[in-house]
């Protein structure tokens, strides 16, 4: 065998050797394949499809935390028209049990009107027959009476300061008595049912004398 020969054949033995110690010494340390593994778990890890998997996950909490909100709101709302509602038909049915008899108490203003007239005749009269004088005045009473009950009350007028709310005007008259702007005489008396205007009281106005 020739010296090339030989030199060759001992320098593939020995690759051959180095080889087989460097498999040996992966095989022997498994911090080398440890490593290897968890670099590949990180590189996983901080892969684009796990960022884009995160984003959705916040993106879908975000918009049921906004369905959420937006429910509540309107629940809510509900809750407060509700409400309304209630009150509403709470004061209806109390403008219904005050006010169911208006028309009928407006009926019986004119019998008083009528009664008040009949009883100033006669008083006024030479005449007078007091049985029916005193019989009028124990009706007027008794009308009066079952007015109160009901909250039919007189609107004050005669002296007062006019008020467009409760009192009519149906002249001006000039007065030296009578302060301008007040009622100087009361043509037909109004009155007030539970505090609302049954029919107002007209009068006439005085005014400064000319």
């Amino acid at each position: 065998m020739s010296d090339k020969t030989a030199n060759s054949e001992q320098a593939a033995h020995e690759q051959g050797k180095a080889a087989d110690e460097h498999a040996a010494r992966q095989g022997d340390n498994p911090e080398i394949e440890g490593k290897e593994v968890e670099s590949e778990e990180v590189e996983t890890e901080q892969s684009p499809e796990g960022t884009d998997a995160d984003a959705s996950v916040e993106e879908q909490l975000a918009a049921a935390e906004a369905r959420a909100e937006d429910n509540w709101n309107q629940y809510l709302r509900a809750v407060a028209e509700l409400e309304n509602a209630r009150k509403r038909a709470e004061r209806d049915v109390q403008h219904a049990h005050k006010f169911a008899l208006e028309k009928f108490a407006g009926e019986l203003l004119s019998v008083k009107d009528s009664l008040e007239m009949g009883l100033s005749a006669a008083k006024d009269a030479t005449d007078k027959a007091d049985a029916l004088v005193e019989g009028a005045e124990m009706t007027l009473k008794q009308l009066e009476a079952a007015f109160g009950k009901f909250g039919i009350e007189e609107i004050p007028a005669e002296g007062e300061a006019f008020d467009p709310e409760v009192h009519e005007a149906m002249a001006m008259q000039p007065s030296e008595e009578v302060r301008p702007d007040h009622v100087l005489t009361v043509v037909q008396k109004g009155y007030m049912l539970n505090g609302r205007v049954l029919r107002p009281a007209r009068v006439l106005v005085a005014k400064a004398p000319e």
